[in-house]
């Protein structure tokens, strides 16, 4: 028997969250999850320009948000940012791929707060019905952002700089791996496409981090 994905309960702004290893934030109270940096159509983005990269991104992560949906029911989904990669992402097949999954979940309410790649890639096609939103979209407590930011009495949720951390092992061992990030009343979530990167967001100052490896995240102790 294969187990289940365990995540993270956490509270925050007085909610009680959960930090799945999905790369991906729910709210049960609300029945929403929050999910930052697809970047959909990157792979074909790259392609485009004559980088030889692999293809299939886009279908896995269509995949992983089909497996989140069937686990939680939600109502809706709310993408931080960077949906689409950019311009040169609008191929046929992504576009076909996109209006496929979209099709499969015609119920479930999307928002996406535009990012930095949304600028430029231009917002999702009227299809796929997806109401899009200027930074910062308020629900509830929460700031839903794509720039991690400061918002006075809300909690920001936000995106963009796809945070890694690193674990030391013996010798000079040190593993990387993607994480949530809490810096006071902000959170910033993981990149949750593949083919993202990371940055490397440096410890102290009060951040607390929440590392996801495999099919767990981990609560790791503050320093």
């Amino acid at each position: 028997m294969v187990a289940a994905p365990r995540a993270c309960r956490a509270e925050w702004a007085g909610e009680a969250v959960e930090l799945l290893p999905e790369r991906a934030l729910w709210w049960p109270a609300h029945g929403l999850l929050f999910v930052a940096d697809l970047h959909i159509g990157k792979a074909a983005t790259y392609r485009a320009l004559g980088q030889p990269v692999p293809g299939g991104t886009t279908q896995e992560n269509l995949a992983r948000l089909d497996a989140l949906i069937a686990r939680h029911a939600p109502a809706g989904i709310v993408f931080l940012g960077d949906f689409l990669h950019a311009a040169q992402a609008r191929t046929p097949q992504v576009l076909a791929a996109l209006d496929a999954w979209r099709a499969r979940h015609a119920a479930l309410a999307l928002t996406l707060v535009r990012g930095n790649h949304d600028d430029r890639a231009g917002d999702p096609p009227a299809s796929l019905d997806i109401e899009v939103v200027d930074e910062p979209h308020r629900i509830g407590p929460f700031a839903c952002c794509h720039h991690p930011q400061t918002r006075p009495g809300l909690f920001v949720l936000a995106g963009h700089v796809h945070p890694v951390c690193s674990l030391n092992g013996p010798g000079r061992d040190r593993l990387r791996l993607p994480c949530f990030v809490q810096d006071g009343d902000q959170a910033i979530l993981p990149a949750f496409g593949e083919f993202t990167g990371g940055w490397h967001v440096p410890p102290g100052g009060g951040r607390r981090f929440h590392a996801v490896g495999g099919d767990a995240v981990w609560r790791l102790p503050p320093g």
